[in-house]
């Protein structure tokens, strides 16, 4: 079950959002606040998986209450707001998603999509933790890491990771965590599994940190991951998709379409 927390200094809005969720059958609310002072309690005693937080709130709006947590309570985070002008703070906020209300029941969905994934993403996470501490002892070296054990091929090196700033922080991301980048004007939004991290940068300074075998540009403003390539359809109209693994679709705009060689 997803345990959820429902924060919205609006008790209708609260009330709107839990008859929605009712018909999720894997999502059980296990409680509500008002403010981000009263959420901030809650997650502390019920330690939710997922948290709809609206940001306008008196006292501590949605932002304070994120930068107020410690990064070990913090749940998945879907904004739900009647504001779109902080989409870019939300998603810098590592948000899983971003609803404007009122919330459209499709948009709903999608969200609680994402919410699956990343939550079984972090079980895999857990798995790939004892994987490591097995391969540390196999190989006799206790300071092994999973992307060097993984990435290195008998001979090979390993796969370098990415230093990006996001916000203010500095992190190293191993390339092949990322399963899709997006550009929203001089900010680049990568994608993976675990969550999202937007950048200052261009597209093609991205291209040239990538490894051109394993990352294709497939429209001016998308780099895909090759190997999380599920399918890649046409239109009637003409028009190509790409599907991955995850089961996000992306366009495949006509003037990359025999540029890039996804499939093979």
């Amino acid at each position: 079950m997803i345990r959820t927390l429902i924060v919205d200094d609006e008790p209708l809005a609260r009330r709107g959002l839990e008859l929605r969720l009712a018909g999720e059958a894997d999502v059980e609310i296990v409680g509500q606040a008002g403010n981000g002072r009263e959420a901030g309690f809650a997650i502390a005693a019920l330690k939710p998986d997922l948290m709809f937080l609206d940001i306008q709130m008196p006292e501590m709006d949605g932002f304070a209450l994120l930068r107020s947590l410690p990064a070990e309570t913090l749940p998945l985070v879907v904004f739900v707001t009647a504001y779109n002008e902080y989409a870019l703070d939300a998603f810098s906020a590592c948000a899983v998603d971003y609803l404007l209300k009122p919330v459209e029941e499709g948009r709903l969905h999608q969200a609680l999509q994402t919410v699956r994934e990343r939550l079984s993403a972090r079980s895999a996470e857990d798995n790939r933790d004892k994987l490591l501490r097995l391969l540390a002892r196999m190989s006799g070296k206790p300071d092994l890491t999973l992307a060097d054990a993984l990435a290195q091929e008998p001979g090979g090196e390993p796969v370098p990771k990415l230093a990006i700033r996001d916000g203010n922080r500095t992190v190293r991301l191993d390339p092949e965590a990322i399963r899709w980048i997006d550009a929203a004007g001089d900010y680049l939004c990568i994608h993976t599994a675990a969550e999202n991290f937007v950048i200052r940068a261009t597209m093609r300074e991205m291209e040239q940190r990538l490894d051109p075998r394993r990352f294709q540009r497939i429209h001016r403003s998308t780099i895909v991951n090759l190997a999380c390539v599920r399918e890649l359809r046409s239109h009637l109209n003409g028009e190509y998709f790409v599907t991955l693994e995850s089961g996000q679709t992306l366009k495949l705009s006509r003037s990359y379409k025999d540029k890039v060689h996804l499939l093979h």
